[in-house]
């Protein structure tokens, strides 16, 4: 998945991006979803902020109530945001004390004071009063699934009724502890008592409207740039950066020293010149992917940010971007001068070859125009918002003018050359290998499923000679789509896995688009007559491409010629290497932790075949030394029940395949979330939670996912969760992410502050 942030999807480089609004930057150690909560048990406001609240409820009742001072049902809705009608209607039928249909400014104040300042009791009894829909004083069986039903809605869970009536059963039956076939108020007490994580921030949300801004404000911490953590996780890429600053100062005064005769413009334009035959050498070499891969494997990455070489290659692009606006405006001021003294005019310095400025022909003021409007061009169309719009052929093809740019500087400068003539050769054969690998040997798609959330996977032949690393990425080209086309993915089947090639790709972008549609339409219109007749090239090409079988609509057998550049290495190479691995996959980002979990089980499988006594080890080709990994923890975060479908047949596999206790704990623990579902202390939740949680430990298996491990709702709490993994000691623990930039760096903080390891695939 390319992304220019994570390892596979290409032109959907932020294609998790939908997903992390999911983790704003929010204070650690509150619920994330208190974004959407009007108020909570664990509020506790002074005197000064209890006015503050008071004035600021008042505001917004105002602005929404209208000339008539009352707030009616449809108002009510819409300032709540709920999906699911029956909590709004509820709601409003207690806050209505009076019974008039509306809700004024007194009773809206008399109930949110209740909720906020009143006792534990008080808000259970607002609770039982929301699920006791006829006044009874009690709850019956139907007005229990009725309630889970909405909740189901609001969470945007889907079962089906069967298991809806499984769920109401599971639940009424633990908390009808008198079998008298109605659950009372005493009862749903005692029941939620067996909760305690609900009854610690019990909530009524989608109230937001009602929350000051001041009382969602973070405290002031210093800037995490300043903190001794940050500079100890950052160690590598900040040393190189001061090298890197270093070396180019010294070229800088160097070249300004050695024309020191030539005026100030001119010592500055030859000294940014300098800089520049450094950077537009040195920003190729941090892309030669193959030279990367193999270093990965030295003990170079140790000293080196390999990882970290996209972000490395941005920012040396931007200084490229800046060295040439101060190189052109430099030249331009001296040009000025010499105007005044010489008979050329400014016109004729800059845009024609009359003056003789350059070594080859005076073209060095041409080419030096031309050299700037590319320049920006490729920034500009390398910028976030041009990537992230869908357009990922507008970056692509724009970086593509490398090639004029290296051109262009060869013939604009003397002395390039010289800097040029090594990184430019392995570059070369870089790509000349890289094309070899990639066309030798017939490639074919054999066989393609389309999985929920637009989600593509495909499964490639695999060739003989063709090894990889768990995490890997590889370019794919596949000409019926685009002909010229290469985006790179990742690797979402384990390297012992000798017959094919799996990648799943998420339909984001243009490319990506076009190749889910490409499966999706009927296979009568895969070929189409007149597409045949154009030529015999076309023809042949075509009745490759088309698909032979078809097995359901989401689901064909097909023999579709494709070419594979790579592979190549990302930073979970160093996932062995580690003691305790935490793998985090935001959506689609868990397509690389699909093939490292399958390698990692198959290793731990083979490495438990050793003696318990003499450690001798039945597994000839494996050395002990190859992993070290102690414990795994495994995080996936999807925004809605559907994207769970993508895995969950292999996660079900890694499950069974340690189904025994093990001594020590579990080797690998799940940890699912749904960002779309309501946390456990939500009002309009609780209920759900509760007997998702009673019907999962007695069916053995989550009601959402089919999972022996159960989803948790909402979004982790990341402080909670890395001291949980700091306390079990399991040795250095390394951090490895793949999902939004938005949601890494938050997930970064936290590493730093427990001084755990981070990486981020990127490339």
């Amino acid at each position: 998945m390319k992304k220019l942030t994570a390892p596979a999807d290409t032109e959907e480089e932020e294609e998790e991006e939908e997903e992390e609004e999911e983790e704003l930057p929010e204070t650690e150690g509150r619920r994330r979803d208190e974004h959407a909560a009007g108020f909570t048990a664990a509020d506790s406001m002074s005197l000064d902020e209890d006015t503050r609240w008071l004035e600021w409820v008042t505001k917004q009742f105002e602005s929404i109530a209208g000339e008539d001072k009352e707030i009616d049902i449809d108002e009510f809705k819409t300032a709540l945001k709920v999906k699911e009608s029956f909590f709004a209607e509820r709601f409003f039928a207690l806050f209505d004390s009076d019974g008039s249909s509306s809700i004024s400014l007194d009773e809206l104040l008399e109930a949110l004071d209740l909720l906020i300042h009143g006792t534990e009791t008080d808000k259970l009894k607002f609770l039982f009063q929301v699920y006791d829909v006829d006044g009874s004083g009690s709850i019956d069986p139907d007005e229990l699934r009725t309630v889970l039903k909405s909740c189901l809605r609001e969470s945007a869970i889907s079962l089906p009724e069967e298991k809806l009536d499984d769920l109401t059963l599971a639940l009424f039956e633990s908390a009808d502890k008198d079998n008298s076939g109605a659950i009372t108020f005493e009862e749903l007490k005692a029941e939620l008592e067996n909760f305690p994580e609900v009854m610690e921030n019990l909530t009524i949300s989608a109230a937001n409207w009602l929350k000051p801004p001041d009382l969602d404000q973070k405290k002031r911490h210093a800037p995490r740039y300043l903190t001794r953590a940050y500079w100890h996780n950052n160690s590598r890429k900040l040393l190189f950066l001061v090298l890197y600053a270093c070396l180019s100062l010294l070229l800088f005064v160097g070249a300004v020293l050695q024309h020191r005769q030539g005026g100030v413009w001119f010592m500055v334009a030859k000294g940014c010149g300098q800089c520049l035959n450094f950077n537009c050498t040195f920003v190729m070499m941090l892309m030669l992917r193959r030279c990367l891969t193999w270093l990965r494997a030295t003990w170079v990455v140790r000293v080196l940010p390999l990882d970290q070489n996209i972000l490395l290659h941005q920012i040396v692009g931007y200084a490229i971007l800046c060295y040439t606006l101060a190189h052109t405006t430099a030249h331009i001021l001296n040009f000025v001068q010499l105007s005044h003294s010489s008979e050329f005019t400014l016109w004729e310095y800059l845009f024609t070859t009359r003056p003789g400025i350059g070594w080859v022909k005076g073209t060095a003021s041409v080419t030096g125009v031309v050299l700037q409007v590319v320049i920006c061009l490729m920034v500009l169309c390398s910028s976030t918002f041009v990537r992230r719009s869908g357009h990922f052929e507008v970056f692509y093809w724009s970086h593509l003018s490398y090639v004029w740019v290296w051109s262009l500087l060869v013939v604009h400068c003397a002395n390039f050359w010289k800097w040029f003539v090594v990184p430019g050769l392995v570059f070369l054969l870089e790509k000349i290998v890289g094309i070899a690998v990639s066309r030798i040997g017939g490639l074919y798609i054999v066989e393609v499923n389309l999985l929920p959330s637009k989600v593509t996977h495909l499964v490639i032949k695999r060739p003989q000679f063709f090894h990889f690393k768990p995490g890997d990425y590889v370019y794919i080209n596949i000409p019926v789509i685009a002909k010229y086309e290469w985006h790179p993915f990742t690797i979402s089947s384990a390297p012992e896995q000798s017959d094919s090639l799996w990648l799943h790709i998420r339909s984001m972008g243009q490319w990506t688009n076009r190749l889910y549609e490409y499966f999706r339409q009927p296979e009568s219109e895969m070929v189409s007559p007149k597409r045949l007749a154009t030529s015999l090239k076309n023809r042949r090409q075509l009745l490759r491409a088309q698909v032979s079988v078809k097995f359901g609509e989401n689901h064909r057998f097909c023999n579709i010629k494709c070419y594979v550049d790579g592979p190549y290495g990302t930073p979970t190479r160093q996932i062995f290497a580690s003691e305790h691995a935490v793998l985090i996959g935001a959506g689609i980002g868990i397509t690389p932790f699909a093939s490292i979990l399958q390698s990692i089980m198959y290793r731990y499988r083979r490495r438990k075949q050793n003696c318990p006594s003499c450690n001798y080890s039945w597994c000839e080709n494996i050395k002990d030394s190859e992993m070290k990994l102690r414990k795994v923890d495994f995080i996936w975060i999807n925004r809605d029940q559907k994207s769970f479908e993508w895995f969950v047949s292999l996660l079900t596999k890694l499950e069974m395949d340690q189904a025994d206790e093990e001594p020590e704990g579990r080797f690998l623990e799940m940890h699912m979330y749904m960002t779309s579902a309501l946390s456990k202390n939500d009002m309009k939740a609780i209920g759900l939670q509760m007997a998702l949680d009673l019907l999962a430990k007695k069916e053995k298996r989550d009601s959402i996912t089919g999972l022996r491990t159960r989803t948790q709702p909402g979004r982790p709490e990341w402080g909670k969760v890395f001291q949980k993994v700091s306390e079990e000691k399991k040795g250095k623990v390394h951090v490895f992410y793949c999902g939004s930039p938005a949601l890494a760096k938050v997930i970064k903080a936290q590493c730093e502050h427990f001084g755990f390891n981070f990486y981020k695939e990127n490339f």
